[in-house]
């Protein structure tokens, strides 16, 4: 058993000094005083940083120059695995963009060979599109995008043996047969690039769209005499992600929506590595990443930036803006035993300092070294 001390422990919207956590097996065994741990105990000083959940990041597309949206390859999963692991980021669904059917098969397969020796932070697949609406296409090519046939989904959901997770599809162009099928797996249904109507919206959020893709990108804007899609998520709440980096999303309307959508505002890195081969060749242009023809695409972000952002940029408070990045995505993904630092729940967390610097990573109890 491990106890874990002298730290500031973030979980579930508060900070408190003065306790101490007990692990063992890859489990939170406890969370008690520091005066109450067992003299059997190892203990580990944290000297006074702060210890939060490990981070979740539900839509990423590649790291380290290996775009796994783009060359789906079993070593792309690792390079993204090991990187998110360096980044205090202890859950990821890896995305693959709007493409080929052969691109989305062959990631489909580097994700089942890549889950069997997977070190625990990779969770499965996210999907976005190709079932995308081409009026809100953003840096997706309008040429593979297309309407969902039940049977194509059903070849890929039963290819996938489980390792799909989440599908962001653009639901006003979609049979509901499709939906309901998908709904009906399990699967996280999320509408983007989606140019639906304040009244489609209000028919299909949690109807049963659990989820919203990236807030005010590749939508329709609000306009007084023709809301349109946001007001619709406002009001019906639906568990909806944002890119936290004042370059997708201006820092004040990051506010709008954290009044208007408290708990279910979740982060997401949505971020791309440098590449020049395949339908997404992403290029660095100062502190951000563009198609070669100028379109914004994903972004430089890691989850604890975005953390940060919220906190400095946002007045979000950091307890707070630390649910966001873990509590929020793992009740969505219903990893109901992770996203906090409580007696139950698995052991992976982050280690950091007042400087917003990873200083370790916990993955099932074990600190990580870092990883080249």
């Amino acid at each position: 058993m491990i106890a874990l001390h002298n730290l500031k422990l973030i979980s579930t919207g508060t900070i408190a000094e003065g306790q101490a956590v007990l692990i063992s097996n890859g489990t939170i065994i406890d969370v008690i005083s520091e005066a109450a741990i067992p003299t059997d105990a190892e203990k580990k000083d944290l000297n006074g940083s702060y210890l939060a959940p490990g981070l979740i990041d539900l839509q990423i597309y590649g790291s380290g120059g290996k775009l796994f949206a783009g060359t789906p390859t079993v070593d792309a999963l690792e390079q993204l695995e090991n990187d998110l692991l360096n980044q205090g980021t202890t859950g990821v669904f890896a995305t693959i963009g709007t493409n080929t059917n052969d691109i989305v098969e062959a990631g489909i397969e580097a994700a089942k060979i890549y889950r069997e020796k997977a070190r625990g932070a990779f969770w499965g697949l996210h999907l976005e599109g190709p079932y995308l609406n081409p009026a809100k296409k953003g840096a997706h090519p309008e040429k593979f995008i297309k309407k969902a046939t039940l049977a194509e989904v059903k070849g890929w959901v039963e290819k996938a043996d489980g390792v799909i997770k989440m599908i962001t599809i653009a639901p006003e162009l979609q049979d509901q047969e499709v939906i309901d099928y998908l709904f009906g797996q399990g699967i996280i249904l999320s509408s983007g690039h989606s140019n639906a109507t304040y009244a489609e919206g209000k028919a299909f959020l949690k109807k049963p769209v659990q989820a919203v893709t990236h807030l005010f990108n590749a939508m329709p804007q609000m306009h007084h005499r023709e809301p349109g899609y946001i007001p619709a998520i406002f009001e019906e709440r639906p568990y909806t992600s944002i890119v936290a980096d004042g370059i997708h999303v201006d820092f004040a309307m990051i506010r709008l929506a954290k009044r208007e959508l408290g708990d279910k505002l979740f982060l997401i890195t949505d971020a791309v590595t440098q590449t020049k081969e395949g339908a997404y060749q992403h290029e660095l242009r100062g502190d951000r990443y563009t198609m070669p023809d100028g379109t914004l695409s994903g972004s430089n972000l890691t989850m604890l930036k975005a953390v940060e952002n919220c906190v400095k940029k946002v007045g979000i408070g950091l307890a707070e803006a630390v649910n966001m990045a873990s509590l929020y995505p793992a009740e969505l993904a219903s990893q109901t035993k992770k996203g906090a630092i409580k007696k139950g729940f698995d052991a992976d967390m982050i280690v950091f300092n007042t400087d917003f610097e990873v200083l370790g990573t916990i993955l099932a109890g074990n600190f990580l070294t870092k990883t080249t």
